[in-house]
């Protein structure tokens, strides 16, 4: 599949890998995906969130990002439902957090065997490289670009979705921006 990304899907992929090297992350995100798409620039997805003013709020961004990655990944979604059940999140982590300090529920050390040198991919970061596919297959387009990760981050459910949807940057959203002509 790989073979039909553009030359900014791949710029994309790649460096996300490398967000995840700089973190220090055992694995390849969703989270990954969506950073390296904001550090894209002159690329259909870079447009796009431009023009939604994603890239103005990064900073905001990549808070909700931490907030969910110290829920230990749970989406505010996931956090209401389990507070519906009686179970207060915000409590639990207070607690583990006391225990065994800041940031305990987030990734660990990274879980590669020693010697290693490629980076996995999460299952859902490589679903979002299969919908990316399904995505652009839908659009009746032939190469997979960079705008097609995008779609397919807000096409998934999850944190990473949320958090582009609470600063506006949704699916829909996303298709006017890029069906937009260009100045």
């Amino acid at each position: 599949m790989f073979e039909r990304f553009t030359k900014g899907a791949r710029a994309v992929v790649t460096g996300a890998v490398a967000v995840a090297e700089r973190e220090g992350a055992p694995a390849v995100t969703e989270e990954h995906l969506l950073l390296a798409l904001l550090d894209a620039e002159d690329t259909r997805a870079a447009l796009a969130l431009r023009a939604l003013g994603a890239t103005e709020r990064r900073a905001s961004l990549e808070a909700a990002l931490a907030a969910a990655r110290r829920r230990g990944g749970l989406s505010t979604v996931e956090v209401d439902a389990l507070a519906d059940l009686g179970i207060d999140v915000a409590r639990i982590v207070a607690r583990v957090e006391e225990t065994h300090g800041p940031g305990a529920l987030t990734a660990g050390s990274d879980g590669r065997p020693r010697g290693s040198k490629r980076r996995p991919f999460t299952r859902e970061s490589k679903k979002v490289l299969e919908q990316s596919l399904r995505v652009c297959l839908g659009r009746r387009e032939k190469e997979i670009g960079d705008e097609h990760l995008l779609l397919a981050l807000t096409a998934r459910p999850g944190v990473v979705s949320e958090a582009l949807a609470d600063h506006g940057v949704t699916y829909t959203a996303v298709e006017r921006a890029l069906d937009r002509p260009r100045a």
